[in-house]
């Protein structure tokens, strides 16, 4: 006990001293043992929200309401601010199956193929199976390309950092913003314990359907954005599946590591950076460290 409390302090202070807050929960998906820091704090989630999305979807394709190959033509995106992926940054209309729109939500984050995933199953009608399945700590309120309306769209990318001190300067104790996205109450959110109970009823799924869990599972596997949490998670003897998650100060990361002995660990990580800056790979770095420390401390239970 006396290791443990001393590895979470040293986490807590790890993060304070890099302008970090966070919430964090690793919990082993077989014995239900965790542990966490500040896990039920609720953070905007950007796009962690398409994991629900994609568990919403795949249910309803799984009832007969919505068919997997069905053509969906998607506007193009137009994006051309640095960071969109697929068809987000688009200059043409395509044609994309809803199986398919899946995967390029999940894989490349793409926010477009979202959004037409979205014009099928509202935010309202996502946060309603969410409570259906028995999952009621995720909020889904808005759709992504709500995410593209914010300070950091009215500077250049060389005045990034201002967009960055102002999300930061004028957040509220009570986690209240004036930026819609960053506000808890109106922006789609969760804490780690939402997202690992989530992740626990993927991979151990008693009320979420089990084609469709596995789905997911696939989906998330299938993630290419892996600079944050995977290089801290993945080896030859180790399989990380995940979604990621960014928006101005925000950077989160959710998902399971299986380890070649059988043991499986659901991980959230979800951070608040104070430090005014657009890139941050020694933050990427931190908050990865910090969520291996802890699943190497449940993994000494």
């Amino acid at each position: 006990m006396a290791g443990t409390t001393r590895v979470l302090r040293d986490a807590r202070e790890a993060l304070h001293d890099a302008g970090l807050r966070g919430s964090f929960l690793v919990r082993d998906l077989d014995t239900g043992d965790e542990l966490g820091i500040d896990a039920e704090v609720e953070y905007p989630v950007a796009s962690l929200v398409k994991v629900p999305l994609a568990v919403a979807t795949l249910e309803r394709v799984a009832r007969g309401e919505l068919d997997a190959a069905t053509p969906v033509v998607v506007r193009p995106g137009r994006s051309t601010v640095p960071g969109p992926t697929g068809l987000t940054r688009f200059r043409h209309g395509a044609t994309i199956a809803v199986e398919d729109l899946l995967y390029l939500s999940m894989a490349i984050s793409d926010s477009t193929a979202a959004d037409a995933l979205f014009a099928l199953t509202p935010p309202t009608a996502v946060t309603a199976e969410l409570r259906r399945l028995g999952h009621d700590g995720i909020a889904v309120r808005h759709l992504m390309e709500d995410l593209i309306d914010t300070p950091a769209e009215r500077f250049t990318p060389a005045e990034g950092h201002l967009a960055h001190s102002l999300a930061i300067a004028a957040a509220t104790a009570g986690r209240g913003h004036p930026v819609t996205q960053l506000d808890i109450s109106r922006a789609n959110a969760g804490s780690a314990r939402a997202f690992v109970d989530l992740l626990q009823g993927l991979w151990r799924p008693t009320t979420i359907q089990s084609p469709v869990a596995a789905r997911v599972r696939e989906l998330m596997g299938d993630n290419l954005l892996r600079q944050r949490l995977a290089p801290d998670f993945s080896s030859d003897a180790s399989r990380w599946s995940s979604k990621t998650g960014t928006l101005l100060n925000l950077r989160h990361e959710v998902g399971v590591v299986e380890h070649a002995d059988g043991q499986a660990f659901a991980v959230a990580a979800l951070t608040e950076s104070r430090v005014p800056a657009v890139v941050q790979p020694g933050a990427e770095a931190l908050m990865a460290h910090v969520a291996r420390t802890l699943r190497d401390q449940l993994r000494m239970y």
